[in-house]
Order: structure tokens, then sequence, then C-alpha cells
């Protein structure tokens, strides 16, 4: 019966030491909880803010070039037929989008065949497609290497852990709290590379109807050629 009421009350003052514990993780703020993350937070704080960079200097630069006026293509078109390629030319250079650019150097090729009018606009398109995608790796990597580095500090974590409990004891409080603490880096390192995914991945939908805006016009200005001028 000693022995039972002994078990018991070991086992009550776990419980009181685990729900202390418990408490104490409660009132962390998170600022704090982020903190105690040691060292390879730093890593991770530059990797968050890379992402949120990087992704916002392209998504203004994709937004601009998708910008495109409705009446661009009609107005180029009028004044080809027209056979005024002067003011043609001069709309393309003062749009400055990637479909103006496309058109503009189409408008340079007047003249020459259809194939090597389509081939000049195909490079310039090809360099306008890199300048968009410029970049945008990074957040690929970032989603790839983030989980990473936070793996990376739990591990290192538990074996700090783990060392201290060789050395001074196994202590049930001591265990609780340091496995949540060094499992905040693994965390914060999936939250950083989902949201570089998800952010790679809107720009790259961001960029593919770009794309289809240049070749729609591309293709446009091609059939324009062919007509019959006035």
């Amino acid at each position: 019966m000693f022995y039972l009421l002994q078990v018991a009350g070991n086992v009550a003052d776990s419980v009181n030491k685990m729900n202390t514990a418990i408490n104490t993780a409660d009132k962390i703020s998170m600022i704090d909880l982020l903190n105690k993350g040691g060292w390879i937070m730093y890593p991770l704080y530059f990797l968050f803010a890379a992402t949120i960079f990087v992704f916002t200097e392209r998504f203004l630069a994709i937004r601009k070039a998708g910008k495109i006026d409705d009446n661009f293509m009609r107005i180029i078109r009028d004044n080809i037929l027209s056979g005024n390629v002067t003011a043609a030319r001069s709309m393309a250079k003062n749009t400055g989008n990637p479909v103006a650019k496309m058109i503009d150097k189409g408008l340079q090729r007047i003249g020459k065949p259809i194939d090597a009018i389509e081939k000049s606009m195909e490079n310039v398109g090809k360099l306008e497609i890199y300048k968009l995608e410029r970049n945008t790796s990074i957040l690929s990597l970032i989603a790839g290497i983030a989980p990473m580095f936070g793996f990376l500090g739990t591990i290192v974590g538990m074996i700090e852990l783990f060392y201290n409990i060789n050395n001074s004891g196994f202590e049930l409080n001591t265990i609780a709290g340091g496995i949540y603490v060094k499992m905040v880096t693994s965390a914060s390192g999936l939250i950083i590379g989902l949201i570089a995914y998800l952010a790679y991945n809107f720009l790259s939908t961001q960029i593919d109807k770009t794309v289809y805006k240049m070749e729609a016009a591309s293709s446009e200005f091609i059939d324009v050629l062919q007509e019959p001028t006035k």
C-alpha cells in the first residue's frame, strides 16, 4: 500500500510539473517563442525576408508588364493598314510593355519575309519572358531549403536536450518544455517554405497570363501583315 501511495504521489507530482510547463508555454508571446528557437532562426528570418522582398518586387513588375490597353492592337492594325507605320512604332515605343516591345520589333521588320518577322518577334518574346521570370527561382529554392533549415534546428536542439538529460537526469518538465521549444524551428521552416511555394506558383500563373497575351498579340500582328493595305 505504501508503494502504491508513493507511485501515485510521483505521478501527481509529474502531472503538476507538466501543467506548470504548459501554463508557462501559454504565457509566452510569439516573439519570445521564436527567439527560443536558437541561432538557426536567423537564417530562417533571412529566408522569410527574402521571400517577401522577391515576391513583392516580381509581383509589381509582372503586374505592370501585364497591363495592356484593350485598344492597343486595334490602333496598331489601323495604322499598318493605312500605311502609317511610323505612328504605329511611336505608339509601341511609348507603351513599353512586353507586348509592345514585340510589336515594335515586328514593325521594324516590315517588308521582310513573314518567317523572318516571326523569328525576330519570338526572340524578343523570349527575352521578355526571361525578364519576367528573373529571381522567381529564388522562391522555389527557399521553398525547398527553409524546411530543411527548420529540421536541422530541431535535430540540433534535440541533441542538446538529450545531452542535458544525460548529464542532469530525467525531469518531465524539462523534457516537455525542451521539446516544444525545439520544434519551433521545424514549424517556422515549414511555414516559410509553404509561403515561398505559394508565392512562386502565384507568380508563375501571372507570368503565364502575360505570355498568353504576348502570343495572342504576336499572332494578331502577323495576321494584320497579311491583310491587304488600303
